[in-house]
Order: C-alpha cells, then structure tokens, then sequence
C-alpha cells in the first residue's frame, strides 16, 4: 500500500512539474537546401552571445563554435553545429539550429520536427567566416 502511494506521488509530482515549463512555440518551417558543388560555407561565432527564449529558459551560444551553413528557410539562413549538438529547452528538449538574419539571431530550425521558432527578441551575433580548406 505505502509502495503504490510512492509510486502515485512520485508520479504526480512529475505531471506537475512538466506542466509547469511552457512549450516552445513552434510553426512549420521547411528548408530550402542549396545544391552544393563545394563545401558548405562555415561561420565562427567570435563573441559568446547570451540567449534568453520565450519559455523563459536561457542558453549561450559559445565562443569559437563553427556552425555550418545547411540551407534556408523564409525568416533567414539556418546554420547547424559542427562536432557538437545544440538544443533549446521548455517543455522539451529540442535540437535546434540558429536561423540568421542580418547577422542577427532571428530563431530555432528544428530540424527533428521541421519546426521552427522564433525568438521574441533579435539577438546580434559577432561571426566570422571559416575557411574551408
């Protein structure tokens, strides 16, 4: 008896909690990808830029990533993570990829979902180019 009233609450005590956290919103995005006759272009952030998402969670976008260039979708460029996996958080975690527009952080290419979300406040992005010797 004492074991299923654990079991119970333990149960209800994690309903409770994943209700908490907000989702994060998405919409249908599909990317356009480029036929590429070379390697795909790689950018280098070059200052660590601070997110903060709509569901409240926060995330860094780290100096020195390399991100690479796989395609576009209507709100910008959509570039995803080299040697590393990035994700956003609310009610799940997400894989995402940055969309860029204007050298600004415009949203989140979903690409498990073929989602997007978008970022209530732009956040500028210091890149640099890599060469892709």
């Amino acid at each position: 008896m004492i074991r299923k009233f654990s079991v119970a609450l333990i149960a209800a005590s994690s309903l409770a909690l994943t209700a908490c956290a907000p989702m994060v919103a998405t919409a249908p995005a599909k990317i356009a990808l480029t036929a590429q006759t070379q390697p795909a272009r790689q950018i280098r952030i070059l200052k660590m830029a601070h997110v903060t998402l709509d569901t409240g969670y926060q995330r860094d976008i780290p100096l020195d990533s390399i991100w690479r260039y796989a395609g576009d979708v209507p709100q910008g460029q959509v570039f995803r993570p080299v040697k590393s996996v990035f994700t956003i958080e609310g009610r799940q975690v997400h894989e995402a990829y940055l969309v860029i527009s204007d050298a600004a952080l415009v949203g989140f290419y979903l690409p498990g979902e073929s989602n997007y979300s978008a970022l209530s406040n732009r956040v500028l992005l210091t890149i640099g180019n890599v060469s892709n010797d």
